[in-house]
């Protein structure tokens, strides 16, 4: 049985990730802060970790590889949003959202490559649209995707000769967590619970479309009507973009 391992398992698209991927015949294994709403089943492994924590990122991925005959799928979903213009952040939190959606996923890669190439596996990286276009009042976010997009972009050279895949996939507006924003002093917030989100999908939807994604081996797989127009526009007119972009997100909430 294969196995997949997926970070931020916790949210409503890691459990979602998780449903289709053992309604496929996989085993999963969910890590995140906390998993205690997360059921232990036969397919199903949840393994409480902070991933910005190097000892027990280092324990929860020992646990990992030891309990699976192979490590077939890594996908970097963990994340945490910042809804504030840059006037009002600070260095700390901008810090904090680098630590959780790209040095804690740069450090699983690190794990899970010998793994993954054993398997001739896949990574697999949840970015977003502000992975690859500016999104107004998430400087820090934006700032965090673009940097997992290089990384992942540029580690797909290194692992094609090791019969590994590299796949980015970015979603729009998922609703993971509608009306629950819990937004903190410093504007962190859990991702999905924005709202200035527009037309928004379910995370069922989203996991189906990622999935698909992943059977055809695409490298780049925007997730939802949004990302599918904000990909084309944004490579065909930055500058239009950017100014539609502006009046519709400032437009629905801030």
């Amino acid at each position: 049985m294969k196995t997949a391992v997926i970070s931020g398992g916790a949210g409503g698209l890691g459990r979602a990730l998780s449903h289709a991927l053992q309604s496929r015949g996989w085993r999963v294994v969910l890590l995140d802060l906390d998993v205690s709403g997360l059921d232990t089943g036969p397919n199903q492994l949840p393994v409480g970790c902070d991933l910005t924590d190097p000892d027990q990122l280092a324990r929860a991925t020992q646990k990992v590889i030891a309990t699976s005959d192979s490590i077939d799928l890594v996908i970097y979903n963990a994340a945490v949003t910042q809804i504030r213009g840059f006037e009002k952040s600070d260095a700390a939190s901008h810090r904090i959202l680098f630590d959780i959606n790209y040095f804690a996923a740069v450090e699983m890669a690190r794990v899970f490559l010998h793994p993954v190439r054993a398997s001739k596996g896949t990574h697999l990286a949840i970015s977003s649209v502000a992975g690859f276009a500016p999104l107004y009042h998430r400087t820090a976010y934006a700032a965090s995707k673009h940097a997992l997009e290089g990384f992942f972009k540029s580690l797909r050279s290194e692992e094609a000769p090791h019969g590994v895949e590299v796949l980015i996939a970015a979603p729009s507006f998922v609703a993971t967590n509608p009306g629950n924003a819990q937004e903190q002093a410093d504007g962190t917030a859990r991702p999905g619970s924005a709202k200035d989100g527009m037309d928004e999908m379910s995370p069922e939807a989203a996991a189906e479309t990622i999935l698909r994604g992943l059977d055809k081996s695409q490298p780049m797989i925007p997730v939802g009507r949004v990302a599918r127009l904000s990909w084309w526009l944004n490579r065909l007119s930055p500058r239009l973009y950017q100014r539609m972009m502006e009046r519709n997100v400032r437009g629905s909430g801030h």
